[in-house]
């Protein structure tokens, strides 16, 4: 049985690419399509991967042509993808599933995304037998990678990046006005992250008003409706944007009369979406400043650098205590001896009792 991964993230593409292949498709097609005998899709802000399984090689082509015929792609694309065969296609999902792979390294969502990509295809029938083996054993390394390690201090997810550039921009947030469009998970995380930060005039839109209000209600903010989210642009600091829209909901002409009513007062829009919620063109406005998910990359290797400082000083110490153990016991009763593998527990042994 052969097992791969193809796919393309914010390591080989950026956000234009990315958002061309974000639209949700059917793995039953995919199935019949490529040959497969198993499929799951993964589609995340920062990645679209689809793990397979299949009694013959499937061609890496072969699966971009499908994209090409649904239209969303382009042939040029091709080399924003990555193949893994086998093994590597193995670790990439765990390093994948534990955060290790992610902007943010060590963020959190990544877990409940593939989490549900996995239900879905398991509940289409599309995951079969050996990818509910893989993705199974990957939730299991995820959840000992972030209880065994200290990879998700810091700023561990897209929202909590973004609001890390609101705080970069405005410094104090107490007395800004933000406005939350979206309820999702990603949603959720920013408007915890901007309540932590003390901003007490938080406004959530949603499509369905009842998330919106549960949204607000956790952070003590209030809900707008949709059919007016637009018109909070005039009156709020920052929008952070995070739907599942497949076309911008904000462009140049929807906010060019609102930015006129702001009496030069400038508006800060992170569009953390993907596809993009906010079309690129209004950065061109006067007074509006636009950061898609790629902008949030600078300080994500901000946080990971902080971690990687903490990782590296708690290594230490236990290097020094180490040291020091070794030093104490072995003046009372000699050196410590790295204990012999018995003769009768050979290499082949080994492994087999790690099955």
């Amino acid at each position: 049985m052969n097992l791969f991964c193809v796919g393309i993230s914010h390591h080989t593409a950026n956000v234009e690419t990315r958002e061309r292949y974000a639209a949700p498709r059917s793995e039953e097609v995919w199935r019949a399509e490529c040959g497969c005998d198993e499929a799951l899709l993964l589609t995340t802000c920062n990645r679209v991967e689809i793990y397979g399984s299949a009694g013959a090689p499937v061609a890496t082509d072969q699966i971009l042509r499908r994209l090409v015929r649904e239209g969303v792609a382009s042939a040029d694309d091709a080399h924003a993808f990555y193949r893994h065969e086998g093994e590597a296609c193995v670790r990439h999902l765990f390093r994948v599933v534990a955060g290790l792979d992610s902007m943010v390294i060590g963020e959190t969502e990544i877990l409940g995304q593939v989490k549900k990509a996995y239900a879905n295809a398991r509940e289409s029938g599309s995951a079969g037998p050996l990818l509910h083996r893989l993705f199974q054993r990957a939730f299991r390394v995820a959840k000992q990678v972030r209880s065994s390690t200290e990879i998700t201090r810091g700023a561990v997810s897209v929202g909590s990046v973004a609001v890390d550039l609101a705080v970069k921009i405005f410094g104090d947030l107490t007395r800004r006005s933000v406005l939350i469009l979206g309820a999702g998970e990603t949603s959720e995380r920013t408007a915890r992250a901007l309540s932590s930060r003390g901003v007490a005039d938080i406004r959530v839109s949603n499509r369905s008003f009842e998330r919106a209000e549960n949204l607000a209600a956790l952070v003590g903010g209030r809900a707008v409706s949709f059919h007016h989210w637009a018109a909070q642009c005039g009156e709020v600091d920052i929008l952070i944007s995070s739907t599942a829209a497949e076309e911008p909901l904000l462009t140049p002409d929807i906010l060019a009369p609102l930015i006129r009513e702001r009496s030069d007062r400038p508006l800060f829009i992170i569009d953390i979406a993907v596809p993009r919620d906010v079309a690129p063109e209004v950065n061109e406005l006067d007074g509006v400043y636009l950061y898609d998910i790629d902008s949030l990359q600078s300080i994500a290797q901000q946080s990971l650098a902080m971690r990687r400082q903490q990782i590296a000083a708690g290594e230490e110490i236990i290097a020094e205590h180490v040291a020091e153990f070794r030093e104490r016991l072995g003046s009372a009763r000699g050196e410590i001896a790295t204990p012999a593998i018995p003769g009768a527990l050979d290499q082949a042994s080994l492994r087999a009792s790690e099955l």
